[in-house]
């Protein structure tokens, strides 16, 4: 073989060794419900058989938390635009999504933290990004509270802070979870008629663009909920559990951790106010401070990918 010719198919050769190991369509392909439900995993653990997905092979990894009444399809776009930058892990907690737990296994926000551990644990990883929204912020606290030293950085939504845990516009919602009441009355109804969903009177009213709700967005996050009795009656049990503070005694937790921590606060929503953001901003050392998002409610980390995978980025120093 001529030396030219050897060369030509050497570099040929690595050209393809190189398009093998990067595998282009993984970044590129789009997560949508098909890809959720192709790629949903599920591991066995001592409280459930918790569903999980996972995105990207870095070998430092980052933990996102959905809310209430989500599961961790609402973090979607974040993992499709970060996962060359982290090995992402998005679980659905105990109660919401399509994790399993048996009828006699307490749903908490302190028994979701033993759930994150231990799948973590399972999953052979030891410290964690934290990205969290809602009451997966609150549980994102409360996981920096127990395991602090599991926690490399958190970027934060609009979430449960310190004293407003629960939010006041929550409660009711809570008062009918205490009679069972949350999923059949409200959920329910909701399942059948999408545009009751996307209402300002549903869940559309904690998102900036309720519109762009499309129907199988809707069923992802709120038929598992209604899929049985048990499930119904879990979702409710989460939703009490969510009534009690567990935040205001982690007061000087927060205070006590160091590492580097950065809040994206929605300016529309009504149950989280930025005061909530600039008390986080004063007590945890490593803040980085709080880009406030005009116009953006609730689980505008859904809608936003973009601006969620520009902060987290800064915030664990990687080039976009």
């Amino acid at each position: 073989m001529e030396r030219r010719d050897f060369l030509k198919a050497t570099t040929s050769m690595l050209a393809t060794a190189a398009i093998g190991r990067h595998v282009p369509a993984q970044k590129t392909e789009t997560i949508d419900t098909a890809w959720y439900t192709q790629n949903r995993k599920f591991v066995q653990l001592p409280m459930a058989r918790v569903a999980y997905v996972e995105r990207g092979t870095v070998p430092v990894s980052a933990l996102f938390m959905h809310g209430f009444p989500l599961n961790s399809y609402q973090w979607r776009g974040a993992l499709q635009r970060l996962s060359k930058y982290r090995h992402c892990i998005a679980p659905d907690v105990m109660g919401l999504g399509f994790t399993e737990v048996p009828a006699t296994q307490p749903i908490t926000p302190a028994t979701q933290v033993m759930m994150l551990a231990a799948l973590l644990d399972r999953l052979n990883i030891h410290a964690v990004d934290l990205v969290a929204n809602d009451s997966g912020g609150l549980l994102s606290q409360l996981f920096i509270a127990t395991y602090p030293h599991r926690v490399r950085t958190v970027l934060l939504t609009n979430c449960d802070v310190d004293e407003n845990s629960p939010p006041a516009e929550f409660v009711p919602l809570i008062n009918l979870a205490r009679k069972g009441l949350f999923v059949k009355n409200v959920l329910v109804p909701e399942i059948a008629d999408k545009n009751l969903a996307r209402s300002q009177g549903g869940l559309g009213g904690v998102y900036s663009y309720p519109d762009r709700l499309a129907d199988e967005t809707l069923d992802m996050y709120l038929k598992p909920l209604a899929s049985s009795d048990l499930r119904m009656r879990q979702a409710d049990e989460y939703a009490v559990a969510l009534g009690t503070n567990v935040l205001v005694p982690i007061r000087k937790k927060l205070h006590d951790w160091k590492g580097p921590a950065r809040m994206v606060w929605g300016l529309k929503d009504t149950l989280f106010p930025v005061q909530g953001s600039d008390w986080l901003d004063k007590t945890l050392p490593g803040s980085r401070g709080t880009r406030r998002v005009d116009d953006a409610k609730l689980f505008f980390p859904e809608e936003m990918p973009d601006l969620i995978a520009e902060e987290a980025a800064k915030l664990w120093d990687v080039k976009v």
